[in-house]
């Protein structure tokens, strides 16, 4: 199996988990089917988007007349700045969230981030020197420890760059650079760049949650393909990764009215 579909989920095996900040959806990743995991309102909301918030809801709501009826209910999109972790933590994050539930993940990756000097997180050299045994006492599977390794060498050889190199890079240069990492695929980067690096014109395709919500707000009977989304989503730039929350929220406000319905029955 190629290295990079490792960071590809089985739909069937996914449920939408809370998240922190700098958080990703926890995802499987070992058959090669498309993320079905979203990013919660609770991750996002600690989200910055270096943009005018006014202007780019105008100018949305001017070039989507269905994408406008969300942006009105749900109002303005975060704009507070949050510090971005190193590559490096982030990443190792990611993969560490990989097929688990958001808690079992989190209690694994605390492990993890316990072994590192003084509770911090493992440096990539100490990731090198740790043993498959130490690592998998922390929880980690076989294939998430050769991909922690691997990161951590692709670190250290300036693959992975380190955050004030990778903050210069174009969305072309990160991903060519970050999927050489075992376990790092498209989607895994492009929460990157939404999340840690606040890059206001990323549209995740092959995410569950963008094409359920694409699905919804355009009042689909069938779910779109990515190649659709991608072409409708032309209108959107230069704020796609800001279309896509409000598809997010397009999603978690239905699942709420659902199951307020559910209540009242």
């Amino acid at each position: 199996m190629p290295a990079r579909l490792l960071s590809q989920p089985n739909p069937r095996l996914i449920r939408l988990t809370n998240l922190n900040v700098g958080e990703w959806p926890s995802v499987p990743a070992l058959d090669g089917t498309a993320p079905r995991s979203y990013a919660s309102s609770s991750a996002m909301a600690k989200t910055h988007y270096p943009v005018d918030a006014d202007k780019a809801m105008r100018e949305l709501c001017r070039a989507d007349r269905h994408l406008a009826r969300v942006i009105r209910k749900v109002g303005s999109f975060p704009t507070k700045k949050q510090k971005p972790q190193p590559p490096f933590e982030s990443l190792l994050r990611a993969i560490v969230y990989q097929q688990l539930a958001g808690a079992a993940a989190a209690t694994i990756f605390g492990r993890v981030k316990a072994l590192g000097s003084d509770g911090k997180c493992p440096t990539p050299e100490e990731i090198l020197r740790y043993t498959k045994a130490k690592l998998r006492r922390a929880g980690l599977s076989r294939q998430k420890i050769e991909a922690v390794k691997d990161l951590a060498r692709k670190t250290i050889d300036g693959t992975v760059p380190p955050l004030a190199t990778i903050r210069r890079m174009s969305e072309e240069e990160i991903l060519e650079r970050l999927t050489q990492v075992r376990g790092i695929g498209v989607w895994s980067v492009q929460m990157f760049l939404m999340f840690q690096l606040g890059r206001p014109d990323v549209l995740p395709v092959h995410d569950y949650g963008i094409r359920k919500g694409f699905q919804h707000v355009y009042g689909l009977e069938d779910e779109p393909k990515p190649q659709a989304v991608l072409e409708h989503g032309e209108r959107w730039r230069p704020y796609r990764s800001i279309a896509s929350w409000y598809l997010w929220r397009a999603v978690e406000q239905r699942n709420a009215q659902r199951s307020e319905a559910k209540k009242k029955k």
